[in-house]
C-alpha cells in the first residue's frame, strides 16, 4: 500500500463522536484521589469499546488550579498531579494505536497570575512593555485618597461574578473576564499572537489531532474598553452579552492564522489537524461566521444543550443548526453535556445544583431519548464523561467541598459546576468505585455519593437495558449504517409532540416529546429504542419521552 493511500481520511471531524475527558475526574492511576494522564491511558480500551472516534482532554497544564486548569501558568508542560510530558506522549501513542484521535484544550483568552509574563508585568510596573501584554489601566475616581483612582477603569463584570477588574499594589488595575487569578491577554499586542503560534506548534509536533479553543469569542477587546450599558445583566447570568468584551471583528483574523497553521500540518503529515471553538455568542448566524472555510473547523452548538424538552423547541434549534452552521460549509457539533453545565439527566428532571435532583426517572427517560436524537443528526457529537452512564448531577455537595470560583465569587448565589465534575464510578464494590487503585487512600478530590454505585461501569455492563449499552449500540449503528454518514436530512410530518426525520434513503429517527403514547409515524423494523419495551412491542406505539431508530426499506 502506498504512503498516499495509507493516509487517514480527511474530514473525519465532520461526523466524529468525541468523548470529553475531564482528566481530574476520569481515572486515577497513582492513588492520590486525582485523575491523571496515565489513568486516562489505562481506560482507552473502554473508550474504544464504547465506539467513539476520539477524546478531548480538558486542561492538564501546570496551574495553581484556581479554576482547575483554565488558569494556565505554563502552556507547554503537564501539571505534576496529572503526570509528565512523557505521560502525555504515551497517551497519544496508545490512543493512535487504538484508532482514537486526541484533541487538547488550549486557553488563549487568559492565563494564570503565576504565568511568567504576568509575574514580569507586576514586577515591571506601570507603563512598562511587560504590562502591555495584558490590560492594565488606571482606576477611576481622581479624588480617591491615594490619587490613583480607587474605582475600576470601567463597569465590566466578571463571568464568575463581581468586577472584571483587580487592583494591584501600585494602584493600577488589570482586566480578568473570569476569576481574578485569570488575567486577560491583550491580543492587540503582537507578542501574544506569536507566543500562541508557538504553543500550537509545540502540541501539534507532539501528535495531537486537534485543539479545543476555550472562549474563542473572546481575546480581542474593544478599543478604549468603554462601559457596558447592561453590565448588571452579565452579573446575574454570566451570558457573554458585553459587546465590548466579546465577539470583536478582529478575533476572526486570529482563527485565520491558526487555521493556516493547522492546514500546514495537515499538508505536511497527511493527518488532518482540527480546530474546535467554544464560542459563546448567542446568535446562530454570528456563530456560523467562526467556522467559515478559512477559520475554525467547528464550534460547539450549545443551543441544542439549552433547548427545552418539547418538539417545537428542539425542531427550531435543529433547523437553525442545520441551516446556519452546516450552511457555512462546516458541520454541526451537537452537545448535550459538558463540564460547565448541569448534567442532562438532572436538567430534564427539573433539578438543579443546590435545589435537588428533580424527577430522575423522567430525566433519565428524556436523556436516553435525547442521546438517540443527537446521535441520529447529521454532524458530529461531543459526549461528556459519564453521560453514557446516565449520571445525574450531584446536587447536594456540601458547601465546604465546593471548589468552583463561580460559587465563591457570587457568595453562593450561583452554585457552580462541581456537581458535574465528581470523579467517575468504574466498579460498584470497590473503594471510591474503582476511580483509584485498590489500597489507595480512599478519598477523591470531590466526594462521590453512595448512589454512584448504581451507575458504575461494571453494573452498567451487566444490565442489557442500561444507558451504557444504549450508547454502545447507537455508536455501533452509526459506524455501520451508510445512511448515518449521509448529509441528507428530511423532516417527516407528525402529530403534535413528535419529531421525525430521515437520513439518507433508509433510516428514520422518531422522538416522542409528549407525555402520552403516540403512534409511530414510520413503518419499518426497529433498530434501537431508548425504551427497551418498545422493541418488544413491535414499535406500533412510542411511550412518552422515547426515541426510536427505524430501518426503512432501502436499508433492509
Amino acid at each position: 500500500m502506498s504512503a498516499e493511500t495509507s493516509r487517514p481520511p480527511l474530514n473525519w471531524w465532520r461526523s466524529a463522536v468525541v468523548y470529553q475527558v475531564y482528566v481530574r475526574s476520569f481515572a486515577d492511576s497513582d492513588g492520590d484521589g486525582i485523575g491523571d494522564l496515565d489513568g486516562v491511558r489505562s481506560r482507552l480500551p473502554y473508550l474504544r469499546s464504547l465506539g467513539v472516534d476520539g477524546l478531548w482532554l480538558n486542561p492538564f497544564y501546570p496551574s495553581p488550579l484556581h479554576d482547575h486548569g483554565y488558569d494556565v501558568s505554563d502552556y507547554r508542560g503537564v501539571h505534576p498531579d496529572y503526570g509528565t510530558l512523557d505521560s502525555f506522549d504515551r497517551l497519544v501513542r496508545d490512543a493512535h494505536r487504538l484508532g482514537l484521535k486526541v484533541i487538547i484544550d488550549v486557553v488563549p483568552n487568559h492565563c494564570s497570575i503565576e504565568h511568567h509574563w504576568f509575574r514580569a508585568a507586576l514586577a515591571a510596573g506601570p507603563g512598562s512593555p511587560e504590562r502591555d501584554r495584558f490590560h492594565f489601566a488606571e482606576g477611576r475616581n481622581e479624588h480617591s485618597a491615594d490619587g490613583r483612582g480607587d474605582e475600576p477603569p470601567n463597569n465590566w463584570r466578571s463571568i464568575f461574578g463581581g468586577s472584571a477588574w483587580q487592583r494591584v499594589p501600585d494602584g493600577q488595575w488589570y482586566l480578568h473576564t473570569f476569576a481574578a487569578e485569570q488575567p486577560d491577554f491583550n491580543w492587540r499586542h503582537p507578542e501574544v499572537a506569536s507566543y500562541f503560534e508557538g504553543v500550537l506548534r509545540f502540541w501539534l509536533d507532539r501528535g495531537v489531532d486537534g485543539l479545543r479553543i476555550d472562549v474563542a469569542h473572546g481575546l480581542h477587546k474593544a478599543e478604549g474598553l468603554p462601559d457596558h450599558e447592561h453590565a448588571d445583566h452579565d452579573e446575574l447570568t454570566g451570558d457573554p452579552i458585553n459587546p465590548h468584551a466579546w465577539n470583536q471583528p478582529e478575533v476572526h483574523d486570529v482563527w485565520r492564522g491558526w487555521r493556516a497553521v493547522a492546514e500546514e500540518y495537515t499538508q505536511r503529515t497527511g493527518r488532518e489537524r482540527v480546530l474546535v471553538g467554544e464560542v459563546g455568542v448567542l446568535d446562530t448566524h454570528q456563530l456560523a461566521q467562526y467556522q467559515r472555510p478559512d477559520e475554525l473547523h467547528q464550534t460547539f452548538f450549545f443551543e441544542f444543550l439549552r433547548a427545552e424538552w418539547d418538539e417545537r423547541s428542539l425542531y427550531g434549534v435543529i433547523e437553525r443548526g442545520l441551516r446556519t452552521i452546516a450552511g457555512s460549509g462546516s458541520s454541526v457539533a451537537w452537545v448535550l453535556n459538558n463540564h460547565d453545565m448541569p448534567r442532562s439527566v438532572t436538567r430534564y428532571a427539573g433539578g438543579a445544583p443546590g435545589a435537588g435532583p428533580g424527577d430522575l426517572d423522567l430525566g433519565l427517560d428524556r436523556a436516553r431519548a435525547a442521546a438517540l436524537l443527537m446521535l441520529a443528526l447529521p454532524g458530529s457529537s461531543y459526549l461528556y464523561q459519564g453521560e453514557e452512564l446516565g449520571l445525574p448531577e450531584v446536587t447536594d455537595l456540601p458547601d465546604h467541598v465546593l471548589t468552583d470560583p463561580m460559587f465563591h465569587r457570587t457568595g453562593g448565589v450561583r452554585r457552580g459546576r462541581d456537581g458535574c465534575r465528581v470523579p467517575l464510578p468504574w466498579t460498584a464494590d470497590h473503594d471510591v468505585f474503582g476511580f483509584s487503585p485498590d489500597g489507595s487512600a480512599g478519598t477523591t478530590w470531590l466526594p462521590q455519593p453512595g448512589w454512584f454505585a448504581e451507575h458504575a461501569v461494571d453494573r452498567m455492563l451487566d444490565r442489557g437495558d442500561s444507558m451504557l449499552h444504549l450508547y454502545r449500540e447507537a455508536l455501533a449503528l452509526r459506524h455501520r449504517l451508510p445512511a448515518l454518514r449521509s448529509d441528507d436530512f428530511r423532516w417527516l410530518p407528525t402529530e403534535p409532540g413528535v419529531l421525525a426525520f430521515t437520513r439518507g434513503d433508509g433510516f428514520a429517527c422518531v422522538v416522542n416529546c409528549s407525555p402520552k403514547p403516540v403512534c409511530n409515524p414510520v413503518d419499518g423494523p426497529l433498530l434501537l429504542a431508548s425504551d427497551a419495551a418498545v422493541l418488544d412491542g413491535a414499535g406500533e406505539k412510542l411511550p412518552p419521552n422515547t426515541a426510536a431508530w427505524v430501518l426503512l426499506e432501502a436499508e433492509r
